[in-house]
Parts: C-alpha cells; sequence; structure tokens
C-alpha cells in the first residue's frame, strides 16, 4: 500500500481521549501490570491520517494572521467533487451547503427548527449513544424502533414498528443513521425506499447522520439519503464530515446538504441565532487537504485495511469466542458483539466481562448505553497486528470456560 496503515502510533500525552482519559466517565479501566492498552473504545482511529491535511494546515499556519474569515470557494468545490466521485451526486450547488460545528451538534441544532421539548422523535435501536444522551438533555421523547436480525443475522428496519410508532406517537421528525451506527449496517436502496414511503406518508422530516458514509467495508456501497426520491430530497437535511473519516475530531468540523430552501433557512437561522456555527480557519484548509486526489486514495485503502480487520476479527469470534455472536458490518469500524449467551452461561455480567478485558489491556466499549443490554462495542481502527494482539488475548485470559 502507498499509506501506512501498519505501524503502531504512539499517541500518549498527545491529548487523545482513547489513551489518556482511562478511568473517566464511560472509558476503560488502565490495565493490570503486565499489559500495555490497546485502544478499542472511542471511535477514532489509530492511523496517520492522509499527509495532505497536515500539509495544507501547516501551510496556512505558516502565515501569522489567524483574524476573522470567509470560507475559500475551494472550500465548497472540494465538498461538491468528493460527493460527486464518492457518492455520484450531481447538482450539488455552493448554496445547499451549510458549515457545522460538527454533526451531532447539528443534527441537534436542526432538530430545534423541526420539534420542540416534549415532542416525540422516531431513531432506532441500538442507537448511537450521542443521540439518545442529546435528545434527552434537550427534551424530546425518543421513540426507538428496534432493529431485527434477519435469518443471515443481519440488522434489518422493522417497518410496521417504525409506521405504527410514528402514526400512535404524531411523530413529524426522525433521526436516521446511514451509515447505522453502531450496528455498522450500510442501507440497500430498496430499504431506504421502504423508510421514505413511510416517512412521507406521516409528513415526516428526516435529519440524517452520514457521517460514517465514507468507510464501506467488502466492496459495500453508500446510498445518500437525499437521492432516493424527490420526498427524500426536499424533506431530508443530510450531514457529514471528514472527521470520521480522516480522523479530525479534534480539529471540529461538518457540513450539512439541505436541498430545499425552506427548510436550510430554518436550520441555518438556528445556527445563527447563538453564533453556534463558527469554523476554525485551520479545520477549512484540513477539509481541503482531506478532500484531494490523495485524500481519495488514501480512504480506498483505509477501506482495503478495515475490510481485513472485520472479516479476521469475525472469523475469529466465530471460532474461538464462544458465546458471543456478532453481525459482522459493513461500514464503519466497530463491531457490536453480542454477549448474552457466554454471560448466561458463565453467571456472569457484561460488566464483568468488560472489566475482565480492561484488565489485559482490551479497550472494549460498553454496549449498554448504545441500547444493547448485554453487547460490547469494539474498535477495530487500528494496525491488524494489535487487532490480532488483542482478540488473543481475549481467548487467553477472558473467554476461559469455567471449571
Amino acid at each position: 500500500m502507498k499509506y501506512d496503515f501498519t505501524s503502531i502510533m504512539d499517541r500518549a500525552g498527545m491529548d487523545a481521549v482513547a489513551v489518556d482519559g482511562l478511568g473517566v466517565g464511560y472509558a476503560p479501566t488502565p490495565p493490570k501490570e503486565g499489559f500495555d492498552f490497546i485502544p478499542m473504545w472511542v471511535a477514532d482511529m489509530n492511523f496517520p491520517t492522509v499527509p495532505t491535511i497536515p500539509e495544507a494546515i501547516i501551510a496556512r499556519a505558516k502565515h501569522p494572521a489567524y483574524g476573522y474569515f470567509e470560507s475559500r470557494d475551494a472550500y465548497f468545490t472540494s465538498i461538491i467533487r468528493w460527493h460527486e466521485t464518492r457518492n455520484g451526486v450531481t447538482g450539488l450547488s455552493k448554496e445547499q451547503i451549510g458549515y457545522e460545528n460538527g454533526v451531532l451538534g447539528g443534527v441537534i441544532s436542526a432538530l430545534t427548527s423541526c420539534a420542540a421539548p416534549g415532542d416525540a422523535v422516531l431513531l432506532h435501536s441500538p442507537a448511537y449513544i450521542g443521540f439518545t444522551e442529546c435528545l434527552t438533555r434537550n427534551g424530546y421523547r425518543m421513540v426507538h424502533s428496534e432493529l431485527k436480525k434477519d435469518a443471515d443475522g443481519i440488522y434489518r428496519m422493522d417497518y410496521e414498528d417504525m409506521e405504527a410508532k410514528i402514526k400512535a406517537q404524531k411523530i413529524h421528525v426522525a433521526v436516521f443513521c446511514s451509515p447505522h451506527n453502531p450496528t455498522g449496517r450500510v442501507w440497500e436502496r430498496q430499504e431506504l425506499e421502504r423508510a421514505m414511503q413511510i416517512f412521507e406518508k406521516y409528513e415526516v422530516t428526516v435529519l440524517a447522520d452520514e457521517i460514517w458514509s465514507d468507510i464501506l467495508l467488502n466492496g459495500s456501497r453508500h446510498i445518500p439519503t437525499q437521492s432516493v426520491n424527490r420526498y427524500a430530497r426536499e424533506h431530508t437535511a443530510s450531514f457529514y464530515a471528514p472527521s470520521k473519516t480522516f480522523n479530525l475530531a479534534g480539529l471540529i468540523g461538518s457540513y450539512h446538504i439541505i436541498y430545499n430552501r425552506a427548510l436550510r433557512d430554518r436550520i441555518v437561522s438556528k445556527g445563527l441565532k447563538p453564533h453556534y456555527n463558527s469554523m476554525n480557519v485551520l479545520s477549512m484548509h484540513a477539509l481541503i487537504g482531506a478532500y484531494r486526489q490523495e485524500g481519495q486514495e488514501w480512504v480506498d485503502e483505509l477501506c482495503q485495511t478495515l475490510s481485513e480487520n472485520v472479516n479476521t476479527a469475525c472469523d475469529y469470534i466465530q471460532k474461538h469466542l464462544p458465546g458471543i455472536t456478532v453481525s459482522k458490518p459493513q461500514g464503519t469500524y466497530m463491531l457490536f458483539l453480542d454477549c448474552t449467551e457466554w454471560c448466561t452461561k458463565q453467571g456472569i455480567t457484561v460488566q464483568e466481562l468488560l472489566q475482565a478485558g480492561w484488565d489485559v489491556g482490551v479497550g472494549w466499549q460498553d454496549g449498554r448505553p448504545f441500547y444493547g443490554p448485554c453487547h460490547i462495542r469494539m474498535n477495530l481502527a487500528l494496525p491488524l497486528q494489535r487487532v490480532k494482539e488483542a482478540l488473543q488475548r481475549l481467548s487467553d485470559y477472558v473467554f476461559q470456560e469455567k471449571a
């Protein structure tokens, strides 16, 4: 490969929550003596990003003035070109793109223009922890439509359940995750079409988190939510970012795409009133650096690397970790492990299982805040050597049958 996805990057002391934030909040506890820590929890990557990003940042930072600025045309043309090349989007214009400090913040800000505190909001379960926490904090009623596994173990939307809850709860806004976090489903066109038929029937506005849309595994293809039909185009606000794709979360910087002018005006006004959205000049240049041709090539190699990691991990789990089931993700770099059978058989809690992994340096994440009752979330965005080492530790020290 042209880019480096094999070197083990030392992030200690470099402001990384993944390794410097152990023992705080949702973070794993530090490992016992004799084990180093393998970061497999918070959803950022342990790979150096594409070199064109630091090059762009450094080039701009060399100029010693960092005052008020306007977004460069290159910012918008980079986004337009990226979506045309990666997602087949045509006709996207500068006016339809708007800056957001973050995808999560953008979704919540947009939600305030579509619903009032106390209103019901539809989302699928398992659900991203950021959605559930922010919706609750802002006074919205979450209505979960649970994803169901089919005969092949693939998560699917339950359309009958969605429609029943939308109708009964008088829901007019849905938060839609595509690809889905935490299950890693990349929705097929017919799935999106059927969901959109329900949303159109009940006049539901869709706020689509598509931050994972570049991270596709084993040849999966992302279908932009807004491309499904005319209703989707006119009644969906989609939120994207280079942050998940290129590991730029610490720089802050996302954007929305909204075609409908009235919907766009309402959402933009919410961000403008409190000066919520204020772009960082260096994050603008980071996006321009990311969305170059080199970035396209880097992402292609990233997806190859992550596909191998996911395939290796899922095969290993099936063969060596009894009582653990996982639906192989089609996108993202997270596994969502169902530990119900193992915990029941061994008479332990998922918290005890989590801790056993943490003790030997496997820094996986509690899946319960993501509405997985006996689940663990596992980040595979690190060199394959470390993935294999983590799996071996689980086999050697954690998944041992009681005598």
